[in-house]
């Protein structure tokens, strides 16, 4: 398809620079089936939900990607500034850096901040300002030095307007957060407080885990005119057995899987056979969802409003119709909704055709 076909203008002042507080009262726009819009906040979920429904979360947690430091070849230095994108190894990650065009192979880095200093070697140069990097740490030593060197990593549509401070360090992780190694946070899981949750399982709505480490590439622009011809970014996908069968058994009583997020959905969908049962997966997925997909495993989804021409709005558009969703986000943008990741929300159900 078109690439242009997922562009739409949105105003600068309706990207949200700080999230809803308390997080359970960002809005949440309802797109129904026909063509209605419910405008409710994301506190009333639960009036959408059945019992014996599976509220589906991701688990990751957004570490500190972004290191600064500087660079140091023969006499020479600079400074530097990596975003940590995939872990390659106990020592090695893929990172995006700048200067990009001005490192070398072989060069040594030294990142530094919080009063902790970690050197690193550039192995390798791809396309994009991609960079290997080779660790002189590794393991949880790496892990833990990363975390004392590193700042949060917001997204560029928030870090062009402010640093990442203090309150970052909570409102940028999600209270499901425990499974370290996202360098962006699945955003739709910031909505949730545990009074929302309380009030989830009294209706009978349970919750079920899976892990998707959100990478980088969740952020960059599709540049190809046809999304035919784009390469989607991977990322690692978890979903365990217990949790599978626990699903599978959802479905077959009758009940419905909520995604709460594109990630969490994108694990699903990747683990799902063709008749829609669940099976363990732990792997790297490049699942790229358009539409046209056959939806195998999800019925509804609960989601930010994303970029214009993303895999992400791509990915909605083919899940509740493209029309649809224009339709959804011009209402949003004219009734003054928030955008992107500390933005409001939107519940979708799944469309048959």
């Amino acid at each position: 398809m078109r690439v242009d076909l997922f562009d739409f203008n949105l105003p600068q002042d309706s990207i949200a620079l700080r999230p809803a507080d308390p997080r359970d009262s960002a809005r949440m726009l309802v797109a129904g089936i026909g063509g209605l819009f419910e405008d409710r906040i994301v506190r009333d979920l639960s009036n959408y939900l059945r019992p014996g429904d599976a509220l589906v979360v991701n688990d990751s947690r957004v570490i500190h990607a972004r290191l600064s430091g500087r660079r140091f070849r023969d006499a020479l230095s600079a400074n530097v500034e990596a975003t940590l994108i995939e872990r390659l190894d106990a020592s090695r990650w893929r990172a995006l850096m700048r200067p990009a065009k001005k490192l070398a192979i072989g060069d040594r880095i030294c990142f530094m901040g919080h009063g902790r200093a970690i050197d690193a070697r550039v192995e390798a140069k791809g396309e994009d300002g991609e960079i290997t990097l080779v660790f002189e740490l590794q393991g949880p030593a790496l892990d833990i030095a990363i975390e004392q060197a590193g700042v949060m990593p917001l997204p560029p549509y928030i870090a062009g307007k402010r640093s990442a401070d203090a309150r970052d360090e909570s409102d940028y992780q999600t209270i499901f957060a425990r499974e370290a190694g996202a360098v962006a946070a699945p955003t739709a899981g910031l909505h949730f407080t545990p009074q929302l949750l309380a009030t989830l399982e009294a209706r009978g709505v349970r919750l079920h885990r899976v892990t998707l480490h959100v990478g980088a590439g969740t952020f960059l622009p599709v540049k190809a005119e046809d999304t035919d011809l784009h390469r989607m970014h991977e990322e690692f996908a978890r979903l365990d057995a217990e949790t599978a069968q626990a699903l599978n058994d959802v479905r077959a009583g009758g009940g419905r899987i909520v995604a709460v997020g594109t990630t969490a959905l994108r694990v699903l969908e990747s683990a799902a056979n063709d008749s829609g049962r669940l099976a363990p997966y732990a792997a790297r997925t490049r699942i790229f969802i358009t539409p046209g997909y056959r939806f195998r495993a999800v019925d509804m989804l609960l989601t930010n409003f994303h970029l214009p021409r993303s895999t992400l709005f791509m990915l909605v558009a083919a899940f509740a119709g493209l029309e649809r969703m224009k339709a959804a986000y011009a209402h949003a943008i004219k009734s003054g909704y928030r955008f992107y990741s500390y933005g409001d929300a939107c519940l979708l159900q799944r469309s048959e055709t």
